[in-house]
């Protein structure tokens, strides 16, 4: 028994380790969110055992959590990096499917077309507006921008103000309001599913989206010309990989001690 208890204790050192390489790897990659393994006791009971003489049989993995808190916002000076200062989301379709994902990484940019996408391709998603940057509408929509206004000017500059107001700027000195991001809130964040490229879908652990303005209750505000970046913190990191391996380690000692034991009463019986 005591081979498959370290057995257990080496794999979820394994699955540690794993974790924590990917959060190493990560602390470069705007928007990354870190995660943490947690692990708990397996235990041998039955109703006729005295509960002092209760063998532990090992671990398992219990769950490996993401943490969302805030990361570091770095200035980049380009219009189109957005960052949210607080809670919430980048809410962004498919071009193909129309299917919903959601990111903390705000590099936009804007195509030929005048679509709005983030840098995977996928359609930012806002509330239309009125000529005054009054929000009109309730269900988010592609933000596409007008590449050339009434007068037949073109398109010359786009920004976005904390609001999260989108404005079009022409060859003629005019500008207009064009949409309000949408910001995604979650009523469980902890239950996202990640799907890579820091996005994240629905689930039903999470719930379904709710989406609001940015700066309004517990919408995280707009930043312009920033980006956030990951949460990892490396030296934190660093030390949880020291104590991952010297679990492993300790956990494979305890199976060479086991077979040396084992080994020590077989020649007894010889």
């Amino acid at each position: 028994m005591s081979f498959f208890t370290s057995l257990s204790g080496m794999r979820n050192a394994e699955t540690d380790l794993r974790v924590i390489s990917n959060n190493i790897a990560n602390a470069e990659t705007a928007g990354f969110k870190k995660s943490n393994a947690a692990f708990s006791d397996l235990v041998a009971t039955g109703s006729n055992i005295d509960p002092r003489q209760t063998p532990g049989i090992g671990a398992a993995v219990s769950s490996i959590n993401q943490d969302f808190t805030l990361g570091p916002l770095e200035q980049t000076g380009r219009a189109l990096d957005l960052a949210i200062n607080g809670d919430g989301f980048f809410a962004t379709a498919n071009p193909i499917s129309g299917d919903l994902t959601f990111s903390r990484n705000g590099n936009m940019q804007v195509d030929a077309s005048g679509a709005m996408k983030d840098a995977n391709g996928d359609l930012v998603q806002a509330f239309t507006v009125d000529p005054t940057g009054v929000r009109t509408g309730t269900v988010p929509v592609n933000v596409v921008i007008p590449t050339s206004n009434a007068a037949g000017s073109v398109l010359s500059s786009v920004s976005v103000d904390r609001r999260g107001i989108v404005s079009a700027a022409y060859s003629d000195g005019t500008s207009e309001p064009v949409a309000q991001l949408a910001i995604a809130s979650f009523p469980a964040v902890g239950g996202l599913r990640p799907i890579g490229q820091t996005k994240w879908e629905a689930s039903a652990d999470s719930g379904a989206p709710q989406y609001g303005e940015p700066g309004i209750g517990n919408f995280g505000q707009l930043m312009s010309g920033a980006l956030e970046r990951s949460n990892v913190d490396l030296a934190e990191e660093m030390v949880s990989l020291l104590t991952a391996q010297r679990n492993f380690q300790a956990n494979a000692r305890a199976i060479d001690t086991a077979t040396a034991i084992s080994q020590t009463v077989l020649n007894l019986q010889r």
